[in-house]
């Protein structure tokens, strides 16, 4: 296999997984794509790398992410995990079409490179390993579209397509997603331990010291492991409360919360059957494979806190006490409300947070929700309701109960002393214009098909500046038309 001398200094790269003992993972290499050609690259991911611009042209980066070539001295492996699928205990599973390639020393710090969609591993099942088209230009253009909004996520460097065959419901192109993150470690790598004191140990020290040094308790010479593990479960907690926050107040809907798909490190994680809400509804599902609701918008925070406990039993191994772990795990709605109050009354242009703004809090997603109210447009246009109202109060069909609504919060406002202007610019910031509508997605999907990039290259640009308002891209802020065909996605999107 090729080598990727020339993009990387030879002290650049590393692969810290590889230093686990064998059993956590297996080396071998991806499935190269036949003729593979890059589709889009990313140029803010490649500067986490130290990329310049004019390398993501080069025949070198492109065998890099189609699978044709690895870093320097790096054998790629994939991982093994266990994990919780849809509440239900799914025993081992693993990297099943994810290859890591390694470790590359960025500016900002240590970045992992993973190919998604290439090729099938040990822990494939009875996968083959590929992915399509259709699912990576989602995952490429979700992760982006995070990473603007201000919400912790893998990063996607490249997305190649090719003309192999791929057999879904229908016969598809295979593709590949190049992902970032400074760790793919999910709660499922300590699940897959949780019978095991030694591996478990072993484990834990290898995210402890390279990510949570803070968490470590004990000495060099006598490690307090199980202290350890409570205060890495509490950190863990909390980053995760603040994650569920930030998606419930943009309207994103994760679609498939498996345990095998949290990050140990809070970090949004697999994008499969996701979607940012249209007409808001509390109970919205996104994944048409969930029948029972369970990963509906509403139940996130709640089905977090549940894999959380999951994770919790993994580390009884280590002897740690349940009383201790329940601790670590009790100031996971404290923090979740506390970054869920902040995030609203932002929105809200509030300049705090009273125990009374509960109820119109409340109150507000209830109007939404009876009335199914555009759920980006509703926060981004209540910023201008002194000027244009009328903008605001065509979203709701019954207009009369949001103008009672709306009373009640200009009387909230004007126990403020903000200058309206200066709220109104902090909405906008607080607010999105622009986010990846499943509408938006898919016409980029069907022009990528016939060969044309330009609509992810349009929607890279405003996804990544979502707060802009850009001349003559009015239609990327509006909801799909009424007489849209309706776009469902599952987990094979």
């Amino acid at each position: 296999m090729l080598h990727t001398s020339h993009l990387f200094a030879a002290d650049q790269t590393h692969c810290s997984f590889a230093d686990l003992p064998s059993g956590f993972y297996t080396r071998l290499a991806p499935r190269p794509l036949t003729q593979p050609q890059l589709l889009h690259a990313n140029p803010a991911a490649a500067a986490l790398l130290g990329l310049p611009e004019s390398v993501l042209r080069t025949a070198e980066f492109l065998d890099l992410c189609a699978g044709n070539a690895q870093l320097p001295g790096i054998t790629p492996l994939a991982t093994v995990y266990s994990g919780h699928q849809f509440g239900v205990w799914a025993g081992q599973l693993g990297d099943g079409r994810a290859h890591l390639l390694g470790d590359v020393q960025g500016p900002l710090g240590v970045q992992e490179i993973q190919l998604k969609g290439s090729g099938r591993t040990p822990y494939s099942r009875m996968g083959d390993g590929w992915a399509v088209l259709r699912s990576s230009v989602r995952e490429y253009l979700a992760s982006e579209a995070m990473a603007g909004l201000g919400i912790p996520t893998t990063r996607a460097l490249a997305l190649v397509g090719s003309q192999d065959r791929v057999a879904r419901e229908t016969l598809e192109t295979a593709a590949v997603v190049t992902r970032l993150a400074p760790s793919f470690v999910r709660f499922g790598h300590f699940q897959h331990w949780a019978r095991s004191a030694a591996q478990q140990e072993i484990l834990l020290e290898y995210v402890v010291s390279h990510w949570f040094p803070d968490c470590f308790e004990g000495t060099a010479s006598q490690p307090d492991w199980p202290a350890t593990a409570c205060r890495l479960l509490k950190e863990i907690s909390q980053r995760t409360a603040r994650l569920m926050a930030q998606w419930q107040l943009v309207g994103f809907c994760h679609g498939v919360m498996n345990t095998d798909n949290m990050s140990i490190l809070g970090l949004t994680l697999d994008y499969g059957p996701y979607g940012f809400m249209d007409a808001f509804q509390a109970n919205h599902i996104c994944n048409h494979t969930d029948t029972m609701g369970r990963y509906a918008w509403n139940t996130q925070p709640a089905v977090a806190q549940w894999n959380l406990t999951r994770l919790a039993e993994s580390l009884l191994c280590l002897g740690c006490a349940a009383t201790d772990l329940e601790a670590a795990l009790a100031g996971f709605e404290s923090t979740f409300l506390q970054a869920y109050h902040a995030g609203l009354a932002q929105k809200f242009g509030l300049p705090d947070w009273r125990p009374e703004d509960a109820v119109l809090g409340d109150d507000w997603w209830a109007l939404l929700h009876a009335q199914q109210a555009d759920f980006t447009l509703a926060f981004r246009y209540l910023s201008r309701v002194d000027t244009r109202l009328d903008d605001w109060l065509a979203l709701f069909p019954q207009p009369d109960a949001a103008r009672a609504w709306l009373a009640r919060y200009q009387a909230r406002l004007a126990d403020s002393s903000q200058p309206a202007a200066q709220r109104s610019d902090g909405m906008d910031q607080a607010n999105p214009l622009y986010v990846l509508r499943n509408h938006l997605a898919q016409q980029a999907i069907q022009a990528a098909q016939q060969g044309d990039t330009s609509e992810i290259d349009r929607l890279m640009d405003l996804l990544q500046h979502p707060y802009t308002e850009r001349p003559g891209l009015a239609s990327y802020a509006r909801p799909p038309s009424a007489d849209a065909p309706a776009l469902v996605v599952s987990c094979s999107s």
